[in-house]
This record gives C-alpha cells, sequence and structure tokens, in this order.
C-alpha cells in the first residue's frame, strides 16, 4: 500500500506546499503573500513552515528591502520532488490500477 508524506499529508501544510509548487523552480514568495493567498494567520503559517523546513522541504530566507525586513519562502528540490511523489501516491491511492511509478507531474 501506498503511504502518504506525514509531513505534506496536514491540510495547511498540504496549501502552503502546493501553492509553493505551483512557481517556477527556484521562485520564492514573501510570507506575507503566502499568508494572504491561504488565508491563514502569520502564527499558524509559521508552524507549519517551520515543519516544512525541519524536513528540508522550504527554504526561508530573511533579508531587507531597502530597511524594510523581508521573508522569502521557496520549496527546495527536496520538497518539490516529495510533493511529486506525494501525489502520485494519492493518485495511486484514488485509482489502484495506476502504478505510481508511471504518474509524472
Amino acid at each position: 500500500m501506498t503511504e502518504l508524506d506525514p509531513v505534506i499529508h496536514a491540510q495547511a501544510r498540504l496549501r502552503v506546499t502546493a501553492t509553493l509548487a505551483a512557481l517556477d523552480d527556484g521562485d520564492r514568495m514573501t510570507f506575507p503573500r503566502l499568508q494572504e493567498l491561504l488565508g491563514m494567520t502569520a502564527g499558524n503559517l509559521s508552524t507549519h513552515l517551520r515543519k516544512l523546513e525541519d524536513a528540508g522541504y522550504v527554504a526561508i530566507t530573511k533579508t531587507h528591502q531597502r530597511r524594510t525586513p523581508v521573508t522569502f519562502v521557496e520549496l527546495t528540490r527536496t520538497g518539490r520532488r516529495a510533493f511529486e511523489d506525494y501525489t502520485a501516491a494519492l493518485r495511486a491511492l484514488l485509482d489502484p490500477a495506476t502504478d505510481p511509478s508511471e504518474v509524472s507531474s
């Protein structure tokens, strides 16, 4: 039986990962923009990002634009691969006749 990645499987983290996966490889998004898109509180988003970061799925970059602090979030290569594997596993669970190795993203 195919297992779903428990780090991604939590609804909020799945939403974060799916949103970041929609970006081109190497692109990033500001924390406030991600928060706005997902309709999450800053604290809730931070908690889920920490779990994703601990797993190596997202990279957080804190910098400044002029004198204003800015936090960028991006999906790492590991995170993108984990999301692709997650979606393939989900497809396999929904359609057991599908071989997960044949599903391409």
